[in-house]
């Protein structure tokens, strides 16, 4: 793992973008496109912003997953990981190759679940953008997470804390309108993704970043799991790194 702090949640959002653009230029290079994970979320804003703006990505080439999305929650609702992507991403990079959102509203999310899971099977991610949670989690696999499911996508309930980040955030107007299930990817498929890139900026995270950095890699911080990646990249501002006790690269 290595760890990269910034300034301004800005410029840490910049530099994961700009790392990010690296290796999907270098997989449309190498294989003729690549498969991608993105991330939502507040963390995100600034990272998914600077990667569209980045030249050079032929984005026709370029298959997308999301992590997480609510069950029961329309594709239209203001707190929808699908509307947040199409409106924050889609937008501006254009016609994608393949656009593979998880369907929140299906009747069936376990069928759902194996619906997609059958399709992230079929390729191998390039690279996964992902955050951490105020509880440390790692997409939408709250404390304690299952580390040892083979399955791509789980449905899970969601805690307490992780609702009440959604609600602070202003996705939801009240606590009882955020949704207590979502569909989440697994521990064990983020993993698999040759690169990973965090970025997680604001004070608010500063304890989920120490204990996913420096506490031992247990499911009860789920995103502790991406100290095990070989190939794991975090980006950090001042803020979201001002608990840790490490040495880590200084941003510029």
């Amino acid at each position: 793992m290595h760890v990269f702090i910034y300034d301004s949640r800005e410029a840490a959002g910049k530099a994961a973008a700009e790392q990010a653009s690296h290796v999907i230029r270098a997989a449309i290079d190498h294989k003729g496109e690549a498969v991608i994970i993105l991330a939502t979320g507040t963390s995100q804003f600034d990272t998914l912003s600077a990667l569209i703006s980045f030249p050079g990505i032929d984005w026709g080439r370029v298959a997308m997953f999301h992590l997480d999305e609510y069950i029961g929650l329309e594709p239209d609702h203001p707190a929808s990981f699908r509307r947040y992507l199409t409106e924050r991403f889609l937008s501006g990079a254009g016609n994608l190759k393949a656009v593979n959102f998880i369907h929140g509203e299906a009747e069936d999310p376990a069928s759902e679940c194996r619906r997609i899971g059958a399709l992230i099977s079929s390729h191998v991610v390039d690279i996964a953008l992902v955050g951490i949670g105020e509880n440390g989690h790692l997409a939408f696999n709250d404390p304690p997470a299952d580390f040892e499911t083979q399955r791509p996508f789980i449905v899970v309930e969601l805690d307490e804390v992780c609702r009440r980040q959604q609600l602070g955030e202003g996705w939801f107007a009240a606590l009882e309108d955020v949704p207590r299930h979502a569909i989440s990817m697994s521990i064990q498929q983020i993993m698999k993704s040759r690169n990973i890139i965090a970025s997680v900026p604001e004070s608010r995270k500063a304890p989920a970043v120490k204990k996913a950095l420096e506490g031992p890699v247990t499911p009860d911080c789920p995103s502790s799991i991406l100290q095990r990646h070989p190939r794991c990249m975090v980006f950090l501002d001042t803020a979201s790194a001002s608990l840790l006790k490490g040495r880590y690269h200084g941003g510029n």
